[in-house]
């Protein structure tokens, strides 16, 4: 017999009684045997009874594949304490059993073929009812994990005994949550690290960072007898990552901004939880050379100077993020620099507004040599209205008015005919090339003194019925850029080529 087929050529010659003979080739394959095997699931197979079992009570049950299954004890060769039903495979015992270790070795044979069979080992162990659970140390376990801890790392190895059995009866398994059972697993008495343990996931977050489980330290034999060990694992944080520059940090703000106002921000990242936990700074910090401030907790960028684009008109800022609680350390830190523009735009200083701005003045002449003030004007361009100058630029004839600051004083003379003077004042505000500028128009008529007056002196400021004298002022400057030039001029010329073409084309037509 065999596992694989066989293959025979015979060469079989027939004669008969005259001589006649004749020969023929025959092939006979012969196939292995269809039949299964004699086989044990479980080759080796231990048992644990309690004593006081009673004869003939079944201790175990062994099961074998094949075909016309019986049974045997092969050793001890004289059995004492247990037999075997030869077709089911029930072991039992022979009489009341006490504490004691026995050693079976059973056959499985088929009954029309005995040399197909199989053997299998089973160890019964009779121990007493007085078993106790096993005693570990330690009896709990309660530990901070970083979370670069690498899969494969122990973190605690339990040392358990029983009264009875040693340590290579004890059975370990873990029990908990699916999150710790993937997370963790046990060789033997060891717990160990299964995967990574990740702190800046959101799904390590949702735990709290923490893994409970139970480690669950069994005795074989009958009845059970487990002891349960808690585990708490904190996982703690590691600074793993540097903070990283935003894509674009780049700022524009007009250079007429207020003190305080906002400028941009710079949003920083880190990936470390909690994420974009960062702290701010200004490199260098803030003076005139740099007006900015910077918020330490929200990365935003203030005008805390004052602007002025014709002095600068680009600041080039260096803002270092540092990263904060992403460590168990709070001295490990880390930091990064990042460049930050900001760019002032330009802003023209608004023109000069007086009200009114045409004057109808009457006034007496004094004595002359006096000193006689004509009316006060009220101009505004900006908050800081002292920055407004006033100069007469056109009518002050003979020199008979003067300004002094935003007041206009008569300085009378010993001239005696009435004379209405049309003054012309420019105010003019901002500074250097953003000066900007308006024109009042002040009519005053001086009555000398021997001329009757009106009862009342005061000073009248009325507005005039006459057709209003409107100045203005238009300047219309275009400077195209040259690219704007040389796009017009090919454009042109292509457009005359065109033309030209299309109309050779109708004359040969």
């Amino acid at each position: 017999p065999g596992a694989a087929p066989q293959t025979f050529r015979l060469e079989i010659e027939v004669t008969d009684h005259h001589g006649h003979n004749c020969s023929r080739a025959v092939k006979v394959e012969v196939l292995p045997s269809r039949r299964p095997h004699i086989t044990f699931p479980e080759p080796h197979r231990a048992v644990t009874v309690t004593e006081g079992i009673g004869p003939w009570e079944v201790v175990t049950q062994v099961r074998a594949r094949g075909d016309n299954v019986r049974y045997a004890i092969l050793a001890p060769v004289a059995p004492v304490l247990f037999t075997i039903d030869e077709v089911t495979g029930e072991i039992r015992s022979t009489r009341r059993l006490e504490v004691t270790r026995a050693h079976l070795l059973i056959r499985a044979y088929n009954a029309l073929h005995p040399e197909d069979h199989a053997t299998a080992t089973v160890n019964v162990t009779v121990q007493g009812t007085d078993r106790q659970a096993p005693r570990c140390v330690p009896a709990i376990f309660v530990s901070q994990v970083p979370e670069t801890k690498s899969p494969g790392s122990t973190l605690v190895t339990l040392r358990c005994t029983d009264s009875t059995s040693t340590d290579g009866c004890l059975h370990y398994a873990l029990e908990g949550p699916p999150s710790s059972l993937s997370h963790f697993c046990m060789e033997g008495p060891q717990l160990k690290v299964n995967t990574t343990l990740d702190y800046d996931s959101e799904a390590m977050a949702a735990l709290g960072f923490q893994f409970t489980a139970t480690i669950v330290v069994t005795v074989g034999g009958q009845p059970l007898q487990s002891t349960r060990v808690p585990v708490l694992v904190t996982v703690t944080p590691v600074n793993e990552f540097r903070p990283a520059c935003p894509n674009s940090a780049t700022f524009t703000v007009p250079e007429t901004a207020a003190f305080g106002s906002a400028v941009g921000r710079v949003a920083g990242t880190d990936s470390d939880y909690p994420r974009d936990s960062l702290e701010y700074s200004l490199e260098g910090g803030s003076g005139p050379a740099q007006p900015f401030s910077i918020d330490r907790r929200t990365g935003e960028i203030r005008v805390v100077g004052s602007l002025d684009s014709q002095q600068q008109k680009n600041y080039r800022l260096v803002v270092r993020l540092t990263d904060t609680h992403n460590d168990l350390d709070l001295r490990q830190r880390l930091s990064r620099l990042c460049n930050v523009s900001v760019r002032l735009q330009a802003v023209p200083d608004p023109l000069p507004v007086c009200i009114p701005e045409v004057q109808e003045l009457r006034i007496t002449a004094g004595s002359p040599g006096s000193r006689q003030p004509v009316t006060r004007l009220v101009c505004h361009s900006s908050p800081d209205s002292a920055a407004l100058t006033y100069t007469i630029v056109g009518g002050n004839e003979a020199g008979r008015f003067r300004l002094e600051g935003n007041t206009l004083v008569y300085l009378p003379s010993d001239r005696a005919e009435p004379h209405p003077f049309v003054l012309l004042v420019e105010v003019r505000g901002g500074s250097g090339a953003r000066r900007r500028s308006s024109l009042v128009a002040l009519v005053v008529h001086v009555t000398p003194r021997s001329t009757p007056v009106p009862p009342s002196t005061t000073t009248q400021h009325t507005t005039l019925q006459k057709e209003p004298l409107v100045v203005m002022r238009t300047e219309a400057r275009w400077h195209p850029p040259a690219w704007f030039v040389a796009v017009l001029t090919i454009s042109g010329a292509l457009l005359l080529a065109t033309l030209g073409c299309m109309a050779r084309s109708l004359l040969c037509r």
